[in-house]
Order: C-alpha cells, then sequence, then structure tokens
C-alpha cells in the first residue's frame, strides 16, 4: 500500500457505505483525498474537525470520513455548520456541497453566512448540475448547456460563485479543480486554516448526467476538458479579452483578515462580563 493510499485510509470509516456510490471518473473522491490531506498536514485531530454535508453525491463525503460529521437535510449545510460553530469555536468545521446544495436550494443561507463572516469552510463541488437526483439544470449550468430538464439548451445565465460570495463579504474565495490537484490541497489548507468564513468553489465533473448530455464522451473527455479550460487567476487576467473566451481562471481571488462573527461575539461576551473587583491594598482581601 502506498504513503498516500495508507494516509487516506487511516481517516476513512471502513465500515461505512464501501465500496462508495461514486460513478466512474466523478471527482469527487479525489476532493475527499484533498480534504484528508488538507487536515492532515495541518496537523488537526480529528476530534477537532467537523464536517457538514448536504443531500447529493458531495453529501456522502461525510458518511465516509472519521471525524465528526453531520448530515444534513437538502440546502441546510451552512445553518447547520453555523449553529455548530457558534456553540464550539474551538472546532474546524467543513460544509461540504455541490451547487444545487449550495446555490440554489441553499443560496441564500450561502449569501448569508458569508455576509456574517462565520468561521466555517465551505467547499462547493461544482459539477453543474443535480448529479444524484436525475441530471437536472442547476443555478451553475452554463447557458446553453443540455440536462435532463434543458433537452434544448440552458436558457438562463448561470451563477457565479466566486463573484457572488466575494461580494456577499467572504473572508476568503478561491476556485480550483479535481484536475489541478496539488493546486487544490493548497487552497484547501489555506481555506481551513483561515479565520471567517472560506469558500473553495472545486470544479468536478459529472459524466454520467452531465458530459454524455455535452458532447463529452467519455470522463477523460472531461478531464481533459478541465486541463484545457483552467487557468491561473494571474495567466487568466494578463490574457487578452478575446482570447479569455472559454477559460476558467482558478487560485486565490480574495482574502481578508477580518474576524469570524464567533470571535467577535466572544470579544462581545468578554466585554459585558463584570471585571473582578481589584484588592485594596492592606485591607487584607
Amino acid at each position: 500500500m502506498s504513503d498516500v493510499t495508507e494516509l487516506i485510509h487511516h481517516y476513512l470509516r471502513h465500515n461505512k457505505k464501501f465500496p462508495h456510490v461514486f460513478c466512474a471518473g466523478c471527482g469527487h473522491g479525489i476532493v475527499l483525498g484533498s480534504l484528508i490531506r488538507s487536515i492532515h498536514g495541518l496537523g488537526l485531530e480529528k476530534d477537532d474537525v467537523c464536517i457538514v454535508a448536504g443531500i447529493g453525491c458531495s453529501g456522502r463525503i461525510a458518511a465516509y470520513v472519521d471525524f465528526n460529521t453531520v448530515h444534513t437535510t437538502h440546502g441546510r449545510a451552512l445553518t447547520f455548520a453555523t449553529g455548530i460553530k457558534m456553540a464550539n469555536p474551538k472546532l474546524k468545521v467543513i460544509a461540504i456541497m455541490g451547487d444545487g446544495d449550495a446555490f440554489s436550494i441553499g443560496g441564500n443561507h450561502l449569501i448569508h453566512a458569508a455576509r456574517r463572516n462565520i468561521g466555517v469552510t465551505a467547499l462547493v463541488l461544482n459539477n453543474y448540475i443535480y448529479g444524484m437526483t436525475g441530471g437536472q439544470c442547476s443555478a451553475t449550468t452554463p447557458q446553453g448547456a443540455n440536462t435532463q430538464t434543458t433537452p434544448f439548451g440552458q436558457m438562463e445565465k448561470s451563477f457565479d460563485l466566486v463573484d457572488l460570495t466575494r461580494a456577499a463579504g467572504a473572508n476568503g474565495v478561491y476556485r480550483g479543480s479535481v484536475f489541478h490537484v496539488n493546486m487544490l490541497d493548497r487552497l484547501v489548507s489555506t481555506a481551513i486554516e483561515r479565520p471567517g468564513f472560506n469558500l473553495v468553489e472545486i470544479i468536478s465533473p459529472c459524466h454520467t448526467q452531465y458530459g454524455r448530455k455535452n458532447k463529452y464522451k467519455t470522463a477523460v473527455d472531461m478531464y481533459s476538458w478541465l486541463k484545457h479550460t483552467c487557468v491561473k487567476r494571474e495567466k487568466y487576467e494578463a490574457m487578452k479579452p478575446e482570447d479569455r473566451k472559454d477559460k476558467l481562471p482558478i487560485g486565490t481571488f480574495a482574502e481578508h483578515d477580518t474576524k469570524g462573527l464567533e470571535e467577535l461575539y466572544a470579544d462581545l461576551r468578554t466585554s459585558l462580563c463584570p471585571q473582578p473587583t481589584e484588592a485594596v491594598e492592606g485591607s487584607g482581601k
């Protein structure tokens, strides 16, 4: 067994639902590996980490890992994560969601989690579709893409997750892909380590429900698309506008050092507590 495999096995629950439910070619397993490597690299104890997941293929990750885990209702992972973080600020709380979970059904919760700057790390596995429930279009399905519910092409504009969370006030905003694994490990580690609300959008292909309807005949075709579409943000910004077409920047998009909501709340509690009376010199008290 390789060292990497042995490390990942150390953090898995071997009595839970294996073999996994991910389709061949799904990128969610790569995200699971990146999450484990990031937590291990930061030296966090298992009991100091809480994974909160919503509904969908990405939600199964919480069932596989040996941390404190909560599998919540659809679109509500961040509400549970917010309560957990406020109740126990010492925990590293990580919410794992799909694009439908985070930005469609749970979109309002995500906006306010970013606005509040609660100390939660949000990992959004964006595969441009509701994968587990049959391949319906989501708020991130690209305009013109074919899905089970848009057989003639998606007519609506899609959300830009980076722009949305950056505008909502998130402390850190990042985008990576499952093809660029080393960068993904760095982004996830950074997001977990930093204060306040940090979001990592992770482009993860769904060949089964999305790729086959959009001219990607194999999972390899989707990874090849990731390889040629994703470019580092610095390189993207140096490109001419006409060359940016069909390119997707990845990297760091916002970093602020504002205290998280739970830290502000702790400061408030301290300021409201009565200060101990100083002993009067010579009084013997």
